[in-house]
Formats: structure tokens, C-alpha cells, sequence
């Protein structure tokens, strides 16, 4: 059994502004709950790229590296390459309609490994949509600023 947890929100930026931060590991520790530090490479992403990091999650450690799978036009894909249990993180940044405004998601999936049994708990995914809601405000108030 999987989780699959999406979170959307509207920014009053533009879809480059927005993209140009979010896509950019430097900034995760400003914007993404959990994540203490990231061993971001030097230059731009691309597919292959491979981000190591250290989160926590439920007040564990959690050490993993996503690795870029995909990265086009307001799209970046990353799966989990080395972690506790597998996962795929999708972010996604459009125009929204609005005048300088993005819409943009965050998309979390996850299956069976040695910390599945946690994942596959409603308090888990709960919490899992929580803290990207969060990271959707943060990101807004860091555009903003």
C-alpha cells in the first residue's frame, strides 16, 4: 500500500519567481518544514542531480538524497535514492490566472520499506500534508519578502 498526498496553493508571484526559488535547493531549509540541512551542489539542476539532506520527521533523524528524475517547464521530479523508505516528491509551478500569480503543488508518494509501517498510518500522511501545507505558506512569505 502507497500514500500519495497533494497540497496546492496560489502565490502572488510569477511562475519564474516562484520556480527559480523553489527549484533551488539552497533555499529548502528556509521553506520546507523539517529539513536541517542540505547539501546543495554548486550550479542549476539537472536531471541526475543528486541532493543529499538531513530532516526531521516525527522527531526522528531522517538522512536521504532525492535525485532529480525529471526537470522541465514547471515541473521538477525527484525520487528518494538513498533514505529509510522510499519517496517521490513532484513539485509543479503554473500561472494561475491572476495577474503575477503561480498556482503550485507539492506531491508526496511513498510505499513499503523499513519505515512503512509509520507511512501507511492516517497520522502520518495527516501530518505529511501539514507540514507541505506549511511549506506552501512559508515559500509565500519568503516570496513576498
Amino acid at each position: 500500500m502507497t500514500f500519495d498526498v497533494t497540497v496546492t496553493r496560489t502565490l502572488a508571484a510569477a511562475p519564474e519567481v516562484v520556480r527559480a526559488y523553489m527549484f533551488d535547493p539552497r533555499h529548502d531549509p528556509d521553506c520546507i518544514t523539517g529539513i536541517r540541512s542540505v547539501h546543495a551542489p554548486p550550479g542549476p539542476l539537472v536531471v541526475g542531480t543528486r541532493v543529499p539532506r538531513v530532516a526531521a520527521f516525527m522527531r526522528r533523524r531522517v538522512d536521504y538524497v532525492l535525485e532529480v528524475v525529471a526537470l522541465e517547464h514547471g515541473l521538477l521530479d525527484m525520487r528518494v535514492t538513498a533514505a529509510p523508505f522510499p519517496m517521490r516528491v513532484t513539485y509543479s509551478v503554473e500561472a494561475s490566472g491572476e495577474p503575477r500569480g503561480s498556482r503550485v503543488a507539492i506531491r508526496v508518494r511513498g510505499g513499503p520499506g523499513g519505515f512503512a509501517g509509520l507511512l501507511e498510518r492516517p497520522l502520518v500522511r495527516w501530518q505529511v500534508r501539514r507540514n507541505l501545507a506549511r511549506d506552501l505558506r512559508l515559500l509565500a512569505r519568503r516570496l513576498a519578502e
